[in-house]
């Protein structure tokens, strides 16, 4: 690969605003990525760097695969835009048919969005708009979790846990309670897998439905594993909980599959790791390996159906969006799951699994350290906060692996990992032996 440095590309860092940065800090002493392929990055001064998770959760096949490339431009030149607005092209519809055999039951619908934020706002959305439907206008509430990260759009915003996201904007989409969050260090630290306490957390819905009403509330959202927050799992039966409580008092059920899609845990779907069904699944990120922005939300039969046969003619659901089911998206979204299905990917967790969980559980003991949790191919490992500057230690650790060749997230004092799904043994204890390196040299 060419390597560049800033010098040679000449950027000016001011202009791009960029997301979820400290932007002075950043531009002072930029990480700059230039090239990718596989398992790898390349930086600006030429180093190889080894992802440590998959970009930002979303390269599960790897990075540059020529199929994709190909694929998005032999359809930029058949056909670069086609409306989904009472019009359509082939491609959506050959999509979401490829996409539903992927789930269970019957998650049979698509409705497609361009990001995992949209596809949360969507799903919202279509549950306020499915329990009107069917005369039950009062339910409108909707409950989310604590540390829960549900994408930045208000809906997702205001069912989202995490504080920082939530500062100006909490109060402006009124009618949604929380959930307590399932991480609990006294009991679950250093925990191989799903937690063996905090299946009772459920219950606390519960709660909410006799201070609210359940004839209030339309829907559940949560994620089976809360990644962004740092891979917070599910307690043993905690899922299955909240599905026997939502059915008892007729509300929906969401899973936030974002990041836990496409294979994460050695299955397609964390609904089918689990053997807990939804009644609706968003997703986005590992839909076209990142390569073009897209999501889309999985919606069951009866919800549907309820929906689209209210009306005799018209438009049953007005919401949807310009690159809804875009041609080039879709294109990306086929050659991937070509890429997913050919090499076993949405499985080959299970095979990595075990190595995965003794290289990450072999830090323990080491500077620092207060948690390790693992599932799949997801780990985090957690840090005690250094007095007064929550935050500096995960990210001193996430600087200091970069300049050693890795990429792993900072999410907070937690470390998270999810690496591409074709990562080999010897890179995962390189990831690992990295991180052992770095801890004893943090402050």
């Amino acid at each position: 690969m060419t390597s560049f440095t800033v010098e040679q590309t000449s950027l000016d860092l001011e202009a791009f605003w960029m997301p979820f940065t400290a932007n002075r800090q950043f531009k002072a002493h930029p990480r700059l990525l230039v090239a990718a392929e596989g398992m790898y990055y390349t930086a600006s001064d030429g180093r190889s760097i080894l992802d440590g998770t998959a970009g930002l959760w979303c390269v599960n096949a790897g990075h540059g695969r020529r199929e994709i490339a190909e694929a998005v431009h032999r359809q930029l030149l058949q056909l670069d835009f086609a409306p989904t607005f009472q019009m359509g092209h082939p491609g959506p519809f050959e999509l979401a048919e490829r996409l539903v055999k992927l789930l269970p039951a019957d998650l049979n619908h698509v409705f497609f969005t361009n990001s995992g934020s949209e596809s949360v706002d969507t799903a919202l959305k279509i549950a306020i708009a499915y329990q009107g439907i069917r005369g039950q206008s009062k339910r409108r509430r909707l409950v989310g979790r604590q540390r829960a990260y549900h994408g930045v759009n208000f809906g997702g915003v205001a069912v989202g846990g995490i504080g920082s996201n939530r500062q100006f904007f909490a109060d402006l989409t009124p009618g949604v309670d929380h959930l307590p969050h399932t991480h609990d260090l006294e009991k679950n630290a250093f925990t191989r897998g799903q937690p063996q306490w905090g299946g009772e957390l459920a219950d606390a819905l519960e709660q909410i439905i006799t201070n609210r009403g359940a004839e209030t509330i339309a829907a559940v959202i949560v994620e089976p594993i809360a990644g962004a927050t740092g891979v917070l799992l599910p307690p043993l039966h905690y899922l299955q909980r909240l599905r026997d409580i939502c059915d008892r008092h007729d509300i929906l059920l969401i899973f936030d599959e974002v990041i836990s899609g496409f294979g994460r845990l050695g299955t397609p779907f964390a609904t089918q790791y689990f053997g807990v069904i939804p009644d609706l699944v968003t997703v986005a990120k590992g839909i076209t390996n990142g390569n073009v922005p897209m999501g889309a939300v999985f919606v069951r039969q009866g919800i549907y159906d309820t929906i689209t046969q209210a009306t005799q003619n018209g438009i049953e659901f007005f919401h949807g969006y310009t690159y809804s089911g875009h041609p080039v998206a879709c294109a990306a979204s086929l050659a991937t799951l070509d890429i997913y299905e050919r090499e076993g990917l949405l499985t080959r967790a299970q095979q990595l699994a075990a190595h995965w969980e003794q290289a990450v559980h072999s830090l323990k003991g080491a500077p620092h350290l207060i948690d390790i949790r693992n599932l799949g191919l997801l780990a985090a490992i957690e840090l005690q906060p250094i007095p007064g500057q929550p935050g500096a230690r995960g990210f001193e650790l996430f600087r200091r692996c970069f300049e050693q060749g890795v990429l792993v997230r900072a999410a907070g004092d937690s470390i998270a990992f999810s690496p591409p799904l074709i990562i080999e043994p010897s890179q995962i204890d390189q990831i690992f032996a990295t991180v052992a390196a770095v801890l004893p040299q943090l402050a």
